[in-house]
């Protein structure tokens, strides 16, 4: 269970895309900031990502995309967390993501994309800025 008042992040891989370093940069980043990170591992299907956003009741998911099929799985792992009653739950991501596909994945309800070239800082900066982390019960 996450100390009050820190987020939790889920950083995934969906699909079949073998490259996570940058997943794993970014997943140590959030870490090294405070967040508690779930890291999933490569090859998760948007159902075994949207099952571990519900079971770690987390603030937010990071999805990592660098095999073409974003605006597939994106979609899938939107719908999905519509289903489970979770879509207040920030969806973001990152890759290898055109430039004229982040439009689409905008209107898909995903809060922010990042691109190759991102700073760590910079994504733990809008985490910290877009994602409310719990308060104390």
């Amino acid at each position: 269970m996450a100390a009050p008042g820190r987020i939790r992040v889920v950083v995934a891989k969906p699909g079949l895309d073998g490259h996570d370093r940058g997943a794993k940069v970014v997943a140590r980043a959030l870490r090294d900031a405070g967040m508690e990170v779930i890291y999933t591992g490569l090859h998760q299907t948007p159902e075994q990502i949207v099952e571990t956003v519900v079971q770690e009741d987390a603030d937010c998911v990071g999805l990592s995309v660098l095999s073409g099929a974003h605006l597939t799985l994106f979609q899938r792992v939107m719908d999905l967390l519509k289903d489970r009653d979770a879509s207040d739950v920030v969806v973001f991501g990152g890759g290898i993501i055109p430039e004229d596909d982040i439009p689409l994945l905008r209107e898909m309800g995903v809060a922010m994309v990042f691109t190759p070239g991102t700073t760590t800082e910079s994504i733990v900066t809008w985490v910290r800025d877009n994602v409310g982390a719990p308060t104390a019960a």
